[in-house]
């Protein structure tokens, strides 16, 4: 068993509009990230499974080729492989669970968050 604060994980500065902080278990990812407004998270895949859940403010998702506006209270199911990009609407905090695990993260291969 592993226990983990929030407030005592230190966020990561991905670019000047979002930072992350990340859990890792042996088969999930948990991060939570704060995203300024207007920031944008390019559009991108991965091989994982992915819930997003707004904790506070609004990202406008586009999907799919679908538009999806996902606000404070909601959740969106993302499937793997399906490429997605985020725009935040207003200062938005969001929880991001991914199965299985995000190894890219790990490894270091996540430069499209950091641009």
């Amino acid at each position: 068993m592993e226990l983990h604060n929030w407030d005592r994980i230190p966020a990561e500065q991905m670019n000047p509009q979002i930072t992350r902080k990340v859990v890792h278990s042996a088969h999930m990812t948990i991060a939570r990230l704060v995203i300024q407004k207007d920031a944008v998270v390019p559009a991108h895949s991965h091989s994982n499974e992915q819930i997003a859940n707004v904790e506070t403010g609004a990202l406008h998702f586009h999907i799919g080729g679908v538009d999806q506006i996902v606000r404070a209270g909601e959740s969106l199911v993302i499937p793997p492989n399906v490429p997605h990009g985020v725009v935040a609407l207003e200062e938005t905090t969001v929880t991001d669970i991914f199965t299985p695990r995000r190894e890219d993260w790990i490894s270091g291969d996540d430069a499209y968050l950091r641009r």
